[in-house]
């Protein structure tokens, strides 16, 4: 009897070694496999591509100053420029109704003409049209999907289909004046005309060091939350992970950031770039701690680089970043870099 619990033992300790070995070679697989993730990649726009402009989202009121100058912008890059039907059509707070402005998007998606679609504004709105759109005719003939904010609905459910988009400015930050928004013009015609991408950052006192390799995704922190346990969540799984957000109170960062680390959101990612914290609001009774610090609470369990400060979300200098592309992502004590893999 006593032989025979020696052998089980030993038995049961060659399965376990055994069990981890294979668990150890599957993850420096997955490791490895996430490491040459590859999206594919809309052609890059050159002279004479047309580019669409519609209005997924909010309501474009008095807006047709700043659609004037997003069509002289285009034309001065030498390219064509179609507007949305609907885009200027008024249904309480959206640029017309859902069928309306599914229409115009669906219209962009299917015109092989069309190399890149423009989202003329955020606000709300995106993520009544996304079960109405057919990416059929799209996965023909792939194009560039731009914009940020509520947007972020939008370029998720490209993501999940398997191709590249940028986060980046959208028409209406044309309202601002040149010079303000000179690095969210400069960054964004670099990332449609495919020249390289590197961004160099002074190091935030709050950063998590560390250099790590991964795949861009993200973009707005409710919009993010908002999509869970739907089929346009973003599966974080060895990526690195961009948040931005705007016009929250501290405790609503704090629950959007809780119910996703709730829902294993960071459990498996490789780092997180902090974009703009824009228009915080007071709470009434002080939160106590910088928002940065806030964030860092969040992911106290967590062992990945965090970067914070980057210049990109609802300020003027909102710089283009390409989700779904490879980036290699440096923190250091003296300053940072992301690089986009070409």
């Amino acid at each position: 009897m006593f032989l025979n619990k020696i052998f089980y033992t030993l038995l049961l300790a060659v399965i376990l070694s055994s069990t981890c070995i294979v668990a150890q070679d599957m993850n420096t697989y997955n490791s490895e496999n996430a490491m040459t993730q590859k999206l594919t990649q809309p052609p890059y726009l050159k002279a004479g591509d047309t580019v669409a402009i519609v209005a997924p989202s909010g309501i474009l009121l008095n807006r047709e100053t700043e659609i004037e100058r997003a069509k002289n912008l285009l034309k001065s890059w030498n390219l064509n420029v179609v507007i949305g039907k609907y885009i200027f059509n008024k249904n309480n707070h959206f640029a017309g109704t859902d069928y309306q402005r599914a229409l115009d998007f669906q219209e962009a998606l299917d015109n092989p003409n069309i190399k890149a679609i423009w989202c003329a504004r955020g606000g709300y709105g995106a993520v009544r049209i996304l079960d109405n759109l057919d990416y059929t005719k799209f996965k023909e003939n792939p194009k560039w999907l731009i914009g940020y904010s509520d947007i972020t609905a939008l370029l998720s459910q490209v993501h999940n289909l398997g191709y590249e988009n940028i986060h980046g400015m959208m028409c209406t930050s044309l309202a601002d004046k040149k010079d303000d928004i000179a690095e969210s013009i400069s960054t964004l015609k670099k990332a449609l005309f495919g020249e390289p991408l590197l961004y160099t950052l002074k190091s935030n006192k709050y950063n998590k060091n560390g250099e790590v390799k991964g795949l861009l995704i993200g973009g707005n922190l409710s919009i993010l939350q908002t999509m869970l346990g739907s089929e346009t969540a973003l599966d974080t799984t060895d990526k690195i992970l961009f948040i931005e957000e705007i016009g929250e109170y501290k405790y609503h960062i704090d629950r959007l950031l809780q119910s996703l680390k709730r829902a294993g959101y960071f459990d498996n990612c490789k780092a997180v770039i902090v974009g703009d914290m824009t228009k915080l609001r007071r709470n009434t009774t002080s939160w106590g701690k910088p928002i940065e610090q806030l964030i860092l609470d969040v992911f106290e369990e967590c062992d990945f680089p965090v970067l914070f400060d980057f210049p990109a979300g609802h300020e003027k200098d909102n710089r283009a970043l390409i989700f779904g592309r490879n980036v290699e992502l440096k923190i250091t004590s003296y300053e940072s870099t992301i690089e986009f893999e070409n």
